[in-house]
């Protein structure tokens, strides 16, 4: 068993670190880690560089002038970092608006502590790729039994997914909106936990970061059904900007809205998390795409059905 004391900068990782049975070494979070609910009482190690209750629009040129200016939308607390002295901090290279970004973390620990840290920098933009974060982590913290445990029943998971839509011809076009002012469509992981549930991804790539789309993207490909799961958004901050898509011209006259299948998903909690609940992610998408084949009981909390 791992005695390792552990922070971590990343929600995902977080959840990864419970999941692998080591919520007892974790010793400090970042500002964003919220699940397991019991991590809320652990230090917070990192901060926003903007403040709270910006709007979509707001918040885009925020990260845009930090980002510009070279500095990091995010700030590691060194001296709670320091008191709290880790083995290990884990922190990420995918996306400097996610969480922390390396070099930040780098230069903190580096300047502060003084010991070896273990640095783990996670980066994936595929299904497998966040398969094999998890068995990083569990190797780097001596635990790879629960790690190799924690993937079979994840890829049990989707496979009775798989399984269950083998000859399923009916897979509608789904535009699963990331960002609503300016529009951007889910790309990275998202296009391909679409396929798996059954549905056809469209104006994004599996694998390639989210893209930006103008709305004459999204009118023209008329998508079958609209997801809308802003980062970092919970369903109720979603719905606060609902009509950016509401007012959009020709809205009404699109597929999915004279069908009635416009939803909306907790972004923050599911799909922009590459963690396990990224399996959750799938069987939420299944049971939007497929009503009739799945239920895994996600509606009301993962994801509603918006009705005009």
């Amino acid at each position: 068993m791992s005695a390792h004391k552990i922070v971590s900068l990343l929600p995902a990782a977080t959840e990864m670190v419970c999941a692998l049975g080591l919520e007892g070494n974790l010793v400090g979070r970042s500002h964003e880690c919220d699940y397991p609910e019991s991590v809320k009482n652990l230090p917070v190690c990192s901060e926003a560089n903007f403040p709270d209750g910006l709007s979509s629009a707001d918040i885009d040129v925020k990260v845009k002038e930090i980002l510009a200016e070279a500095l990091s939308v995010y700030t590691v607390k060194r001296d709670v970092i320091k008191e709290l002295s880790p083995d290990v901090v884990i922190t990420q290279a995918q996306c400097d608006v996610c969480a922390v970004s390396l070099p930040e973390v780098e230069q903190a620990l580096e300047s502060y502590l003084d010991k070896q840290v273990k640095i783990i920098s996670l980066q994936p933009n595929s299904v497998d790729g966040i398969f094999t974060d998890i068995a990083t982590v569990a190797k780097a913290l001596n635990v790879e039994v629960a790690g190799e445990r924690l993937l079979e029943d994840l890829n049990e998971r989707v496979d009775i997914i798989r399984h269950k839509l083998k000859f399923m011809e009916n897979k509608p076009t789904i535009a699963c909106i990331e960002w609503l002012e300016p529009m951007m469509i889910s790309g990275n992981w998202i296009p391909e936990l679409v396929s798996i549930a059954g549905g056809t991804p469209i104006l994004a790539q599996a694998g390639k970061h989210s893209p930006y789309v103008s709305w004459d993207n999204i009118r023209d490909s008329d998508p079958e059904i609209i997801l809308l799961m802003p980062c970092g958004f919970s369903i109720e901050r979603t719905m606060r900007e609902i009509n950016l898509l509401l007012e959009q011209p020709g809205f009404n006259e699109l597929k999915a809205v004279k069908n009635n299948r416009i939803y909306i998903a907790d972004g923050n909690q599911y799909f922009n998390r590459p963690g396990p609940r990224i399996v959750d992610s799938v069987e939420i998408l299944a049971e939007i795409i497929h009503p009739k084949q799945f239920a895994f009981g996600y509606e009301g909390d993962g994801w509603i059905k918006f009705s005009l």
